[in-house]
C-alpha cells in the first residue's frame, strides 16, 4: 500500500464515522498531513478522497488554491510595480490576497451543508504569501460540516509546520497522518 493510500485509509476511517454535532469550529477542521515529496501522488490520487466521503454519506466540495496567488496577481491594476519592488505588496498580501483566499474557500463553505466536506488542496502554495493559520482563522465560523485541508508539512502534537519550513501554529484541529501516531516521518 503507497503512503498516499495509507492516508486515505486513514481518512475514510475517520471521515466515515458518525460526526458529532456542536462541535467548535476548530474541531470541524480536519488537516491531512503528508509528506511534502507526496503533493503530486495526492493530486493523482485525490478522487480516492472524495470517494471515501461520499461512500460515508457525506457531500463533497473542492477548493484548489493552487492558482490563487497568479490568479489574484493577474487582475491587479498595479501588478507590474509590485514586480519591480515587491516588498511594496506586503500589505496587500496580508489583507487584499488573504480576503481572496477566504473568499474562494467561503463560496465552497455556503454550497455546503453540516453534513458535507469542503476539502481545500494547494495549501502549498500559498507558502511565502499567506499564512495558512490566518485563512482558517478567517474562515472558522462559515465551517457547517468539516473543513478537511490536504496538508503537506508536520504535525507535532497539534503544532504544525507547512512544508516543514515555517514555524508552526498550534491549532486544535483532527489531525490525520499516515501512522497512528501523529507523526510524520
Amino acid at each position: 500500500m503507497s503512503r498516499i493510500d495509507e492516508l486515505a485509509h486513514r481518512y475514510g476511517d475517520h471521515i466515515g464515522a458518525p460526526w458529532q454535532q456542536g462541535l467548535p469550529a476548530a474541531n470541524r477542521v480536519v488537516m491531512l498531513v503528508y509528506e511534502k515529496e507526496l503533493e503530486r501522488q495526492l493530486r493523482g490520487k485525490l478522487g480516492e478522497f472524495e470517494q471515501r466521503t461520499k461512500a460515508a454519506g457525506h457531500g463533497w466540495q473542492l477548493v484548489d488554491l493552487t492558482t490563487a496567488f497568479a490568479d489574484w496577481m493577474a487582475v491587479m491594476k498595479y501588478r507590474d510595480s509590485y514586480f519591480n519592488g515587491p516588498e511594496k505588496i506586503r500589505l496587500k498580501l496580508d489583507k487584499a490576497f488573504l480576503q481572496h483566499v477566504s473568499d474562494l474557500t467561503k463560496a465552497q463553505l455556503e454550497q455546503g451543508g453540516d453534513n458535507d466536506v469542503v476539502a481545500v488542496l494547494g495549501a502549498g502554495s500559498l507558502f511565502g504569501f499567506l499564512r495558512l493559520s490566518d485563512v482558517i482563522k478567517d474562515i472558522e465560523r462559515d465551517i457547517q460540516g468539516r473543513l478537511v485541508v490536504f496538508f503537506p508539512g508536520q504535525k507535532d502534537g497539534n503544532n504544525y509546520r507547512l512544508l516543514d519550513a515555517r514555524d508552526g501554529w498550534n491549532y486544535m484541529a483532527v489531525g490525520i497522518t499516515r501512522h497512528p501516531t501523529g507523526a510524520v516521518a
